[in-house]
């Protein structure tokens, strides 16, 4: 500790003792001197190792008149700053559905989010804000939420009311062989992918807009209540289905290490992306592979290719995209369009004897 001598205008010099100094870390006691009754002169005691202070030391040539200034203009920086920081609570959309993902932001201040016993964290960003994603489960229950944030000790330092709104999902019955309907997961693969969805890596690889993998019109759509031959299976549908012929390259809808590649029984050949800070993706009944674990990828490269591996009824890309472990739709992140309805093929009479 040490002492920062500063001079100035008496008027300005109380607003740099009162208000600056419990915000630049590391200035404390402020003394305050007025020989005249105009000027006044200011001792802090400081820590000679906050950046504010070593940066008005090494400020010797000018005056103390000008560190004075520079010190006024430091501390109004810092506090719009903190002021900013302070009012910075929100979250998108303002009305989400059922099965979307809530971007909650946040200032300094809150580390934390929580929405119906759910918690998850807020990433710094390059902004100078926290990012989390909160997703709201496709079986949530509509009606209004408390969104709190927390502080670094778990305290909740402002709530928001969120509605969540009925997504009125539909349901769709599968035809599929028996033998492919009793298929099991192969030994490991539903904890190595729950284990998955529950890890929650620091770095952020991805970026928006997120790309899409192929091309193809939706064969099934994200939350729909699935049936098999007519037999509810009690189990929504987690991901989208892309029409596309076999062979199809797939591509990374963003940056992200390759966490999972497994020829599974259940899903078929599996690839699995850590995007970062809660955003993951996996693709299923791949036919070939083209990536390996551990690497990292970029957005749009190819990972892997369209097959009817595992529990497929023929060639289609079926990928989930997780927020914090839990499902949540596609589409909220990229663009796509349902397949139109197959027309019934054209029954023809046949035809008589010819006359001639």
């Amino acid at each position: 500790m040490g002492l920062l001598k500063l001079k100035g205008r008496k008027t300005t010099a109380l607003l740099l003792a009162r208000m600056c100094a419990p915000l630049i870390p590391g200035w404390s006691n402020p003394r305050i001197r007025t020989p005249d009754g105009k000027s006044a002169k200011v001792r802090f005691a400081v820590n000679s190792g906050a950046p504010a202070s070593r940066f008005l030391r090494s400020l010797t040539r000018y005056s103390e008149q000008m560190r004075f200034k520079l010190g006024l203009v430091l501390c109004l920086a810092t506090s719009v700053s903190a002021q900013q920081s302070a009012q910075t609570f929100t979250f998108t959309p303002v009305a989400p559905r059922q099965g979307q993902v809530l971007k909650v932001r946040s200032g300094d201040e809150a580390k934390q989010a929580r929405l119906d016993g759910r918690t998850i964290t807020l990433f710094a960003q390059t902004d100078g804000l926290s990012l989390g994603l909160m997703p709201i489960p496709v079986l949530e229950k509509p009606g209004v939420y408390k969104l709190e944030f927390l502080d670094k000790s778990g305290n909740v330092i402002d709530t928001s009311p969120v509605k969540v709104f009925d997504a009125h999902y539909p349901k769709q019955n599968i035809e599929i062989a028996p033998s492919i309907s009793a298929l099991k997961p192969s030994p490991g693969e539903q904890d190595t992918v729950n284990a998955f969805r529950s890890e929650v890596t620091p770095k952020r690889y991805w970026t928006e807009p997120l790309d899409i993998p192929v091309h193809g019109c939706l064969t099934s759509l994200f939350g729909v209540t699935r049936y098999h031959n007519g037999k509810p299976t009690g189990d929504y549908h987690a991901g989208i289905d892309q029409r596309a012929a076999a062979g199809t390259p797939i591509h990374a809808i963003a940056a992200g290490v390759v966490k999972i590649v497994e020829p599974y029984n259940l899903r078929g050949g599996t690839v699995a992306i850590d995007h970062g800070q809660g955003l993951e993706s996996i693709y299923l009944h791949m036919s070939k592979f083209a990536v390996k674990e551990g690497d990292v990828v970029g957005r749009g490269d190819v990972i892997g290719y369209v097959g009817s591996t595992g529990r497929a009824t023929g060639p289609h890309l079926h990928w989930t995209i997780y927020a914090n472990g839990v499902a949540v739709s596609p589409l909220q992140w990229v663009h796509a369009v349902p397949c139109p309805p197959r027309k019934p093929p054209v029954k023809t009479k046949p035809r008589g004897p010819s006359s001639n």
